[in-house]
């Protein structure tokens, strides 16, 4: 698969499935940790229905509303279902992408909402967690990202060492704008037609895993 390496469409649902299997462990025992969902199965024929049934199951267990209590083992995210919600709408959004960019088929546009909260979550969420340990990284500078359509826009501040951080505009080293489908898939490492000026490789530090 051109965006995910050495992945076939097989792993990629499988690893869907998994995910969605886990979720519902944690959703079945909020207050639990180091919790395992099912392990999905290897072949195709019996993976699909399994993933189906799975992904119902988990549907119908949001439907209790977004404050029920939910084991979420991230940091900065609510221990609710809305969490889950959010992080599994943009879960598999992303990898349909990936999905349709080895199918050949032009990739599908996402609506402005959606797309600007998924480009929040990674930037105020995901990137947070990208690694427990920033000792190592020595970028410096300020970064702007910039959804048009959605007129929305992240000032992060890059401090060598430190966690990135969020906060009131200022002037950037870099600046990276688009629409919100686009700057939110260029920040998921999708390709996406963006404009980038400045300091490119600030970028790499916001790149999500």
């Amino acid at each position: 698969m051109p965006t995910c390496p050495n992945w076939t469409v097989g792993r990629l649902v499988r690893h869907l499935a998994a995910v969605h299997s886990w979720v519902l462990a944690c959703i079945a025992d909020p207050h639990g940790t180091e919790t395992r969902g099912e392990r999905a199965p290897k072949e195709w024929d019996e993976l699909l229905p399994w993933w189906d049934e799975r992904r119902k199951e988990l549907r119908a267990a949001f439907d209790r509303g977004a404050d029920t209590p939910a084991q979420v083992p991230f940091g900065f995210y609510e221990a609710n279902l809305g969490s889950w919600a959010r992080r599994q709408a943009h879960e598999a959004a992303i990898h349909r992408i990936d999905v349709e960019l080895a199918a050949g088929a032009e990739p599908t546009t996402f609506d402005t909402a959606f797309a600007t909260d998924g480009a929040d979550e990674a930037l105020s969420m995901i990137l947070h967690r990208r690694t427990a340990d920033w000792s190592a990284v020595e970028a410096a500078g300020t970064v702007l990202v910039h959804a048009e359509d959605a007129r929305t826009l992240w000032s992060l501040t890059l401090t060598p060492g430190e966690r990135p951080t969020l906060g009131g505009p200022a002037e950037p080293d870099v600046t990276l704008s688009g629409d919100a489908d686009a700057v939110y898939k260029r920040l998921w490492r999708r390709p996406a037609n963006v404009s980038i000026t400045g300091e490119q490789t600030l970028l790499d530090v916001l790149e999500t895993p």
